[in-house]
């Protein structure tokens, strides 16, 4: 099975990268070239991307047909895990599986019913160029990088960074961070899954919470106040962070007991340890927990439309006592399903630019990549402290958020 996932992850990354890729090389020699307005004027919808490709090869049609791939691709991973438990006969986790995916395809069809908010009219303070496109794809990287170490999705840089330094609206920016939970987690995903770190039952079971709460977050977005849960969270997740503070020094849990329904599931694993050059097993503990902080995780990411793997990654290490990396490879299996259900939203809406959009991908999945080789040479303890500073700016970010000020 894990060898199928990585095979699904590596086709569906590779074909994404290489059609955004083609489309970027292919529109200098048209109209307009990397000017502002062709960065807000793209097909929006499935028949407008099959006309400008039939018709003429449109570069940004051809970029959208990849960002579209890479969305679907975490749907395959879970249809083809599905297939694998399938064939190993493991009744349960064809059913949490099954599950999983049915909860995927409602909420993508759910959301695929949003209204198309309408072309960006004023482009005058929108500066764009291929100068501004190499540095976004620079940045992109960088953000890969730390989201695919530690778990997260990357937008806690790129919202900032598209937002302050290049004064791009916030729902481009917004769009493109949930492209870059996508990218990171399939880009990395695809080392974290082939090296045997990543928890791919566990990331399963809880992802039947992620996705129930992604659902839950559409449906409450219009009822609450975002602005006022973006703050509540952020002082929340700042809280949520202090006991890492007192595991800084930890590098395997230890005295740690599977609960019964990890041992029902048979959720214990272990995975090889480059650094140390020993295999290193462990037990899950807090199930329960961890599976309602999930839901948690999975509201919060439909409701602000985040990867909210920093949750994921505070609940498995300090609740569920996890090692830091299976922690992190495990959330960041994860936050691409959570991402890849809401996504349809973002295209419908026009919120998701192309030309924008496609840097931002392939930075995100080369720095992804680096990250994925990175994070295996690095100690639990190490994973910790890059943790914990990214946690308190996703803090701030969603503070600041929520108070008007900065994002």
């Amino acid at each position: 099975m894990l060898k199928g996932i990585v095979t699904v992850l590596q086709i569906g990354v590779l074909s994404s990268a290489l059609l955004i890729l083609l489309g970027l090389c292919l529109q200098p020699f048209r109209p307009g070239g990397f000017s502002a307005e062709r960065l807000v004027t793209f097909p929006q919808t499935l028949n407008q991307v099959w006309a400008e490709i039939s018709s003429y090869f449109g570069p940004q049609a051809v970029i959208t047909l990849g960002l579209l791939l890479l969305v679907t691709t975490p749907v395959l991973r879970v249809g083809v895990s599905l297939l694998g438990f399938a064939r190993e006969r493991n009744r349960k986790f064809v059913v949490i599986t099954s599950l999983v995916l049915l909860i995927l395809l409602l909420s993508l069809l759910l959301v695929s019913q949003g209204q198309r908010a309408g072309y960006v009219s004023d482009i005058h303070h929108l500066h764009f160029s291929f100068l501004v496109l190499a540095l976004i794809f620079a940045g992109s990287i960088c953000a890969g990088l730390l989201g695919a170490l530690v778990g997260l999705g990357g937008g806690v840089l790129i919202v900032p960074l598209l937002t302050l330094v290049f004064g791009l609206p916030i729902h481009f920016a917004i769009g493109a961070s949930i492209i870059s939970v996508i990218a990171t987690s399939s880009g990395a995903a695809v080392a974290y899954v082939r090296d045997q770190v990543t928890n791919v039952k566990l990331g399963m079971f809880l992802e039947l919470a992620t996705t129930t709460g992604a659902v839950s977050g559409a449906f409450l977005a219009g009822l609450l106040a975002p602005a006022t849960l973006s703050i509540v969270f952020g002082v929340i997740l700042l809280l949520s962070s202090l006991p890492i503070l007192f595991k800084l020094g930890e590098e395997i849990p230890k005295d740690v007991q599977n609960d019964r329904l990890a041992s029902w599931l048979d959720l214990a694993g272990s995975y090889p340890d480059r650094r140390s050059g020993r295999t290193i097993s462990y037990h899950v503990t807090r199930t329960p927990i961890g599976l309602a902080m999930m839901y948690v995780a999975g509201v919060i990411s439909g409701l602000l439309g985040i990867g909210s793997g920093e949750f994921k990654v505070l609940a498995l290490d300090t609740l569920m006592h996890l090692p830091m990396k299976v922690s992190s490879t495990t959330s960041n299996f994860m936050i691409g399903v959570t991402a890849a259900a809401s996504a349809g939203i973002y295209f419908s809406r026009g919120d998701i630019p192309p030309l924008l959009a496609g840097p931002v991908a392939l930075g995100i999945l080369l720095g992804a990549l680096l990250g994925a080789r990175l994070l295996m040479h690095m100690s639990n303890k190490a994973l910790r402290l890059v943790f914990l500073p990214v946690i308190a700016l996703a803090a701030l970010e969603m503070v600041l958020h929520g108070l008007g000020l900065g994002l």
